[in-house]
């Protein structure tokens, strides 16, 4: 979905959507009372946000993934797979999984480790443990109740912030913030603070900073470009390609996850070839391309950086290693040199 504008601003609305948003939050936390959540035998991050839309989670999981992986631990991402058909739990095989079936998210994270798909948590827990999976980092999932988190961190768009304030429908967030920041261990703010957020967040639990960095583009300094984005906020996307030097011609956004049909990308291509144009998108949303056309378009990659990195890496350490202490209690082997 895209993100109606009125969710920044407290307006007519907003005011009329306010019965519906108290419903959805009132039946959202008699989910969290009702649910007995699964305690898995391995250690389980999760890296979600409070607000509906692209906040950087998945570069933030990559990148605790990366570090594991650097640790010589044996992780597993489990996410939903948003967008996909596929209910699991079953593990991405990217010679046979599209995203139609898995969602883009799953992709891009099987390209680093072993990936689960399961809308039910609990199974997919389950069967990365059952698979040899030393620790799982969830993308997504902190208003899922079903499987209990070893770390809760809490990523939030320093630009948006928490928009006007209000549950879904009347606003952008998932679940208020007193009650999602009762449940963080640790929040990321990307990008530029322009709330305060480091201030407020930081009464309830540590805070990292941390941007989107683009890999280098040299091909498209100076280029003209066409750039499409299907993502929570494509007008980042667009700002990172002027960053690179790209000359924007033409910027179109689609919705969040949008599964791309082969006429829209050849009309893209038409309009390109006219002017003189390359055509640019993101890694996510080249997954999602009819795999014809997906060595025809310009790819621009991100990733996360934190400032500093230290805070964010020794919370993660510390829940894997009180991990190995009970296993060393109970003679189980210890963490590999």
């Amino acid at each position: 979905m895209r993100a109606p504008e009125f969710w920044l601003r407290d307006c007519w609305q907003a005011r009329l959507l306010a019965p519906a948003a108290a419903f959805y939050d009132l039946a959202g936390r008699w989910r969290a009372r009702l649910t007995m959540p699964y305690t898995a035998s391995i250690p389980v991050i999760c890296v979600g946000n409070l607000t509906m839309g692209g906040t950087g989670k998945t570069p933030v999981a990559l990148a605790i993934g990366a570090h594991l992986h650097a640790q010589r631990s044996r992780v597993t991402f489990l996410t939903r797979g948003y967008g996909g058909s596929e209910r699991g739990p079953v593990m991405v095989d990217a010679r046979r999984h599209d995203a139609r079936e898995i969602g883009d998210e799953p992709l891009l994270l099987a390209a680093l480790a072993p990936t689960i798909v399961a809308r039910d948590r609990a199974a997919g827990a389950r069967l990365a443990a059952n698979e040899g999976a030393e620790v799982i980092v969830m993308d997504d999932g902190l208003q899922n109740s079903t499987l209990a988190k070893s770390l809760a961190i809490v990523v939030v768009d320093g630009e948006t912030g928490f928009g006007n304030g209000l549950v879904f429908p009347a606003g952008p967030l998932r679940e208020s913030v007193t009650r999602g920041a009762a449940r963080a261990d640790l929040f990321i703010v990307m990008g530029p603070d322009r709330h305060a957020l480091t201030a407020k967040l930081g009464r309830h639990a540590p805070v990292v900073q941390a941007r989107l960095e683009p890999a280098p583009a040299p091909q498209l300094a100076g280029a003209r470009c066409i750039a499409f984005a299907g993502i929570g906020r494509p007008a980042k996307f667009f700002a990172t390609l002027e960053s690179l030097g790209a000359q924007l011609i033409e910027r179109v956004g689609f919705p969040d996850h949008h599964p791309y049909r082969l006429d829209e990308i050849e009309t893209l291509f038409a309009r390109a070839r006219t002017a003189g144009a390359r055509v640019v998108t993101t890694a996510k949303d080249q997954v999602r391309l009819p795999s014809a056309l997906r060595n025809f378009v310009d790819i621009v990659t991100v990733h996360a950086v934190f400032e500093p990195a230290a805070p964010l890496f020794a919370h993660i350490d510390h829940v894997c290693a009180r991990r190995y202490s009970r296993e060393a209690a109970g003679g189980s082997r210890p963490p590999r040199a």
